[in-house]
């Protein structure tokens, strides 16, 4: 293992990303992940001197995620038995 010149070390474009077999998979999970969470983490949070309105705005499509879930858990389920008792 070469050290090289430890006084005046030069750095190259560091570690890379290890190739995946499904590229599209990728792309479809970090678009919905950028979408999700544009804003970045706020400073005062890692501080835990944060005020709630940033703390909901970091987490805000997390929690519109949540609801969506929520709703889906609760409204397919309903409607389902609707359509099965209730056929008109």
């Amino acid at each position: 293992m070469e050290l090289g010149n430890i006084s005046e070390p030069s750095y190259g474009p560091g570690p890379e990303a290890p190739g995946s077999s499904t590229p599209g998979l990728v792309t479809v999970a970090h678009g919905f992940l950028r979408l999700v969470q544009p804003n970045p983490l706020p400073v005062a949070l890692c501080c835990l001197l944060f005020s709630l309105s940033q703390l909901l705005l970091y987490e805000l499509g997390f929690l519109v995620c949540a609801a969506i879930g929520i709703l889906f858990i609760i409204l397919v389920p309903l409607v389902g038995c609707c359509f099965c008792c209730c056929r008109c």
